[in-house]
């Protein structure tokens, strides 16, 4: 059970002794121990409802994250497949700036390792763009 229905229920109970007591004092003491319990119990399920709520926002968040970068992911590939069918267009300097940038962009361990890949696709690819060169 919440703790939110456990306190209702508490409240509920003191609400009955309330009413069913003989003295004045009695019925004060009850009533301040159902008021108490009450107001806990409304706090209790507030902060349930806003965990609740703070959860489902965050599954939406993440979602429209993933939504974003498949959609930035697209357009890097879109972008990418345009600067290898320009390759061969491109002036010597600004095709090794492109590599020198591309290679730099993974994790410092896989620098090496992510150049090569590079060069190799390049190479492998150079003559696509151009049917005169074949």
């Amino acid at each position: 059970m919440f703790k939110f229905l456990q306190y209702r229920a508490k409240a509920a109970a003191y609400g009955v002794l309330a009413k069913n007591s003989s003295g004045e004092a009695d019925t004060s003491k009850f009533e301040r121990l159902q008021d108490s319990l009450a107001w806990r119990a409304d706090n209790e399920q507030v902060l349930a409802d806003q965990y609740v709520d703070a959860v489902n926002v965050g599954e939406t968040e993440r979602l429209r994250g993933a939504a974003l970068a498949a959609e930035e992911e697209r357009v890097l590939r879109c972008l990418g497949a345009a600067v290898i069918m320009q390759w061969n267009s491109l002036p010597m300097t600004l095709q090794r700036e492109i590599f020198d940038t591309a290679g730099s962009v993974g994790t410092l361990l896989d620098t090496a390792a992510l150049r090569g890949q590079i060069a190799r696709f390049l190479h492998k690819h150079r003559h696509d763009s151009d049917p005169s060169k074949i």
